[in-house]
């Protein structure tokens, strides 16, 4: 079993594609750690017939697609453990409670056609937005090749975290080290940065004008602030990336090659979700996993 929670990992469902598709990454995740799986449906329970087809046939393939999804999903993976789950409560707040309770809450995003991304819908933002515990977003459609770089036996790709050397977050560390060691998988570290423009400065504060020797610095940061987490999982290959621009577009370009992307979200900074997460989960295609800490 892995060491983050004895918790299970929680998928919200509700019949849609998307939340299937999230369901049987979560099932996989689940697997890979030793965990049960807790497939949770919020909202109201299945209504009558209307006794208009065109409103009755929707609300029936999704309530089929409920019934049979732990069949399938136990089919797939034998040994795992799996609940279901239902409540009347509001999904908003009856995902909350999961996330907090679970080692992850895993939501479904429908893929925009014509470019890579999400369409993350009114629940999943404020849950994201809110959660006190990880959530996972996985776009509709993501199969488990997605996680290769090619057709089999292409290798698996890369976890990657983007680390804010501000925050850190030991969190987001000790969830990034788990993710590549239950996959066996090198692990990738990103923090990007910029020179503050000059009107940042204090007056009678000089600028420093050698970005090489501010790079250095980081490195070091970086490296230090890694190297405890390195002797605690000398198994994983570890890459430091320092990268220089803007931390939400310099991720977004690395996630392109990667499987899991996961980054921090700050609590105190509110309900709400920083200028990195906001892009990452809407126009990363792979799967993110957003990590709240201090």
């Amino acid at each position: 079993m892995s060491p983050l929670s004895a918790r299970p990992i929680t998928a919200g469902i509700d019949g849609s594609p998307e939340s299937r598709d999230a369901a049987d990454w979560a099932a996989r995740e689940a697997v890979r750690h030793g965990l049960p799986l807790r497939l949770l449906h919020a909202g109201p329970g299945a209504a009558g017939p209307s006794g208009l087809p065109e409103l009755d046939a929707p609300a029936e393939r999704a309530a089929a697609a409920l019934h049979d999804l732990p069949r399938q999903l136990s089919y797939a993976h034998p040994a795992l453990e799996i609940r279901f789950g239902h409540t009347d409560g509001a999904p908003v707040s009856v995902l909350l409670e999961a996330a907090a309770a679970s080692t992850m809450l895993v939501l479904g995003s429908r893929g925009l056609s014509g470019f890579t991304g999400f369409l993350v819908g009114s629940v999943a933002a404020a849950v994201c937005a809110r959660a006190t515990g990880p959530v996972a977003l996985v776009r509709a459609g993501q199969r488990p090749e997605d996680e290769r770089t090619g057709p089999v036996p292409a290798p698996y790709r890369p976890v990657l975290a983007g680390l804010d050397l501000a925050h850190p977050g030991d969190d987001l560390l000790t969830h990034a080290f788990e993710a590549a060691a239950v996959r066996g998988l090198e692990l990738q570290v990103l923090h990007a940065w910029t020179l503050p423009a000059l009107h940042d400065y204090a007056p009678g504060v000089t600028p420093p004008g050698d970005a090489a020797g501010a790079e250095t610095e980081r490195l070091r940061a970086l490296h230090a602030t890694l190297l405890p987490w390195r002797h605690k999982f000398p198994e994983i290959r570890v890459v430091e990336r320092l990268e220089y621009g803007h931390p939400a577009h310099r991720l977004l370009m690395a996630a392109g090659t990667a499987g899991l992307v996961l980054v921090g979200r700050r609590t105190t900074a509110g309900a709400r979700l920083g200028h990195v997460a906001h892009t990452l989960i809407h126009r990363t295609a792979c799967p993110v996993l957003l990590v709240p800490h201090d």
